[in-house]
């Protein structure tokens, strides 16, 4: 079974069981349209939690889920990762991806100079970024944005950037 981050559990928002919620899903508050939430503790433990009640808050999300009523219970799901089993996901539309299907492809820029492997990726103010992993640990950061990513080839596992050829040579 494979399992796709969907957002992060952060400290506890005020003292009736409320968490700050860091979600990945575009836009932010769809999270909330899964209303039962397979959360992962950091000790790797899932279990399955209902959203009792989950709203906006500034740039993220505050949400109590069903069995947290204080700060204490709330304190205790910091550091959780709300997971979807991969299944579960709808499909994506032409040049759409999810992020996790992208975990391992070889990505080259335009002049065919490879830039490692996609370890992860990172969201910044100015967008998602596609950090590449060489095998000699060196990384390639690469904004993940349609001027940027030029092609996926989901058969392949590759994927080709407009990425200048002297920044994807320079070590960080």
């Amino acid at each position: 079974m494979t399992w796709v981050e969907l957002g992060r559990l952060g400290a506890p928002y005020g003292v009736k069981g409320w968490v700050h919620v860091e979600s990945f899903t575009d836009p932010p508050d769809r999270l909330l349209e899964y209303r039962n939430w397979v959360v992962r503790m950091p000790s790797g433990e899932r279990t399955t939690r209902r959203v009792a009640e989950g709203r906006m808050h500034g740039s993220g999300l505050a949400a109590r889920l069903d069995g947290s009523s204080d700060r204490n219970a709330a304190a205790a799901l910091t550091g959780a990762v709300v997971e979807i089993e991969r299944a579960a996901l709808p499909p994506t539309g032409e040049r759409e991806f999810y992020r996790a299907d992208l975990i391992g492809f070889g990505v080259h820029n335009l002049e065919g100079a490879s830039l490692g492997n996609v370890s992860h990726f990172v969201d910044t103010l100015s967008g998602a970024v596609m950090v590449a992993k060489e095998a000699d640990g060196r990384e390639h950061w690469v904004l993940a944005s349609p001027p940027h990513l030029h092609k996926v080839d989901l058969a392949a596992r590759r994927i080709e950037v407009d990425w200048p050829k002297e920044l994807a040579e320079s070590a960080p």
